[in-house]
């Protein structure tokens, strides 16, 4: 049984940081690829960043680039989110993804196949 926990989301000031990380239990990061996605209230889940399986490249959606780094552990099978110069605009629920993507369709949902419960991030004063 695959499980995907996200952790790390909370009540952050702008301008600051957060690290999210994404504990798997039933599949390995080693074979399968990660992704970080996000939705806001009354919008649509967006793309963030995704780390493929083997070759540990990393792929950023365009509004985060720069302000936001994806990594992974694939002795901890985990992979994290460091999130900067946090807006208000980043209010949202964050989302960890595993699937066997490529990388002609990792900004994709379709693309993966298991998700965590994902966890809420609000930035505001």
């Amino acid at each position: 049984q695959v499980q995907l926990v996200e952790s790390g989301g909370e009540l952050v000031l702008p301008g600051g940081s957060l690290r999210l990380s994404c504990a798997a239990s039933g599949l390995t990061f080693r074979q399968y690829g990660a992704g970080w996605f996000r939705q806001a209230p009354g919008k649509a889940r967006e793309f963030l960043a995704a780390i493929k399986a083997t070759s540990g490249n990393v792929y950023y959606g365009d509004s985060v680039k720069g302000r936001f780094t994806m990594s992974k552990d694939n002795a901890k099978n985990t992979a994290y989110l460091q999130l900067n110069s946090l807006k208000p605009e980043d209010t949202a629920v964050y989302y960890c993804a595993a699937g066997r993507v490529i990388s002609s369709s990792l900004t994709y949902e379709s693309s993966y196949a298991y998700w965590g419960q994902g966890t809420q991030v609000t930035v505001s004063s």
